[in-house]
């Protein structure tokens, strides 16, 4: 049994077991209501978000750090986040889902973020995942892959990316060959968050000529006859979930398990990216609220020379800047959210500014707090380390932020 860290009774010395909106009842009330999360937000995403913060506390912070070193996949505390409804948060209704916004949603993951930022990383790749088959699938594809996805009794990974095509998704070359009812696949996916351990795979691969017009997408169950897995990936961070290739050898996947229509599935691949990328931001904007939270109490409580670090000037306008960045980051990511809600035509353009915004300056501002909480900051009894670790990968998948920066440019040049 992993011993009680010393970040985690930092966490209760603190007075942060309620959640990390609970600062507010902290003495430094300033700083606490400029970044507070809840601030522009209706009294039921309020409620939403509460919930979220509440289970981040309970059910994910206490075990943050052994989920980590023991790189174990905490299903029992998914299928819990589910039974509060994070498992198909922007998902419809009547196939189990929450039928909330992008904008709620966003407010969701930020606050799980701030328990486990791995965790709900993959939580928010399954919630897309999901929402991709509700949105593009037929009625009774709808209904038999979504409930058992919205409980999260079973799991599900995106399968996009492979050995040879990562930022040039649209050169894959995973083979969809039809025979009769049923597509052969053959070829690999590299990087797969839940990997070997989800249920349900939703592959992007090639049934057609060169280019996105020749992609489709299948849904692939596990135990499918001639699907496998490679070896478990030895990451920085994310070890809170596995990630390995994912092997399609002669794999025989029934025509009815396509999703759309063929030649669909790089729009659909895409469509979910623009959410996942608001996700992942949110999942780092989590992680850097986390740490700013952190990073003023440790300064307060922290003495050299004579005082505490509090009282030095240059810290204070570090702490100035980061919390400037959080809530920068934090209008950013909404503002998309609610442009991919509307279906505007800006909402790509802003989708790719708040990944590319968010991602790396809430990674700087975690990065900026492990190195205010000195040599402790880089022991894994201290969180901070971990929230640098798991939000660092943010800046890479969803698309990398060199990609974002290619979309944007793309898209103000075209105007």
């Amino acid at each position: 049994m992993l011993r009680r860290s010393r970040w985690w009774l930092q966490w209760r010395l603190l007075g942060l077991r309620g959640g990390l909106q609970a600062p507010c009842q902290c003495s430094r009330r300033s700083l606490v209501s400029c970044i507070d999360p809840s601030i522009g937000l209706n009294e039921e995403q309020k409620e939403f978000q509460k919930v979220a913060f509440d289970f981040a506390a309970r059910e994910m912070a206490p075990h943050m750090a052994e989920w980590d070193q023991k790189e174990l996949f905490p299903v029992d505390t998914m299928r819990k986040a589910a039974q509060l409804g994070f498992g198909g948060i922007y998902v419809r209704t009547d196939v189990g889902g929450s039928g909330l916004s992008r904008l709620d949603t966003s407010v969701i993951f930020e606050a799980l973020a701030t328990g486990c930022t791995s965790t709900t990383a993959y939580i928010s790749i399954h919630n897309m995942c999901v929402w991709m088959i509700d949105t593009f699938g037929n009625e009774e594809q709808r209904h038999k892959f979504c409930p058992p996805l919205c409980t999260m009794e079973k799991f599900a990974s995106y399968c996009l990316t492979e050995p040879g095509s990562g930022s040039d998704a649209a050169s894959l070359l995973t083979s969809a060959k039809r025979q009769g009812d049923q597509y052969i696949l053959n070829g690999s996916k590299a990087f797969i968050s839940g990997g070997g351990e989800s249920d349900v795979y939703v592959v992007m691969c090639r049934t057609g000529g060169p280019g996105p017009k020749g992609i489709s997408c299948v849904v692939v169950e596990k135990g499918t006859p001639g699907l496998s897995f490679g070896k478990k990936e030895k990451k920085v961070g994310w070890n809170s979930q596995p990630t390995c290739t994912v092997i399609f050898e002669d794999c025989a996947v029934p025509v009815a398990n396509r999703i759309g229509d063929e030649g669909q599935g790089f729009i659909i691949a895409m469509k979910g990216l623009n959410g996942g990328r608001i996700n992942v931001a949110s999942c780092s904007l989590g992680a850097a609220h986390a740490s700013v939270v952190l990073t003023r109490d440790y300064l307060n409580v922290r003495k050299q020379f004579g005082e505490p670090l509090a009282s030095n000037q240059y810290l204070q306008f570090k702490l100035a800047d980061m919390a400037t960045r959080l809530v920068a980051s934090r209008l950013i990511i909404r503002s998309a959210a609610v442009a991919l809600q509307e279906e505007r035509e800006d909402a790509v353009a802003l989708c790719s500014m708040a990944k590319l915004f968010a991602t790396d300056e809430c990674f700087a501002i975690c990065n900026q707090a492990l190195q205010m909480h000195g040599g402790y900051g880089y022991l894994k009894d201290y969180a901070v380390q971990q929230y640098v670790r798991d939000s660092r990968v943010h800046q890479i998948l969803e698309g990398s932020n060199e990609v974002m920066r290619m979309l944007i440019s793309r898209s103000l040049l075209q105007e």
